[in-house]
């Protein structure tokens, strides 16, 4: 049975970082394509970051630069570092795996966290 769980959300200022941590198991990451997802309020469910087979990773525009998609230290972890973080950067974030490559939009995935929520606000 597969589990996906993530940690690490929080509230943060403008400006402030914080990291995502996904844990899976039941699941070898080296055979899924991983990525984060995030969904704001009233907003549809998107892609933030993807890494795939080749530990190559893939952004969105609007995090680019300042988000960092990893594979942890663990095994079977998954890391987002966020930086330079912004109240658009609110909302519940997902961390989600693929058994295709690309990974980009909800039908891909195969299995979701239950998300953990980041607060962007002064």
């Amino acid at each position: 049975q597969v589990q996906v769980a993530e940690s690490g959300g929080g509230l943060v200022q403008p400006g402030g970082s914080l990291r995502l941590s996904c844990a899976a198991s039941g699941l070898t990451f080296g055979d899924y394509a991983m990525a984060w997802f995030r969904q704001a309020t009233g907003k549809e469910r998107e892609r933030v970051a993807r890494i795939n087979w080749d530990g190559n990773p893939t952004y969105a525009d609007a995090v680019k630069d300042r988000f960092t998609i990893s594979q942890g230290n663990a095994k079977n972890t998954l890391i987002l570092q966020m930086n330079s973080l912004q109240p658009e950067d609110t909302a519940m974030y997902y961390c989600a795996g693929c058994d295709i490559d690309v990974c980009s939009v909800v039908p891909d995935v195969n299995y979701w966290g239950h998300g953990t929520q980041v607060t962007v606000s002064s």
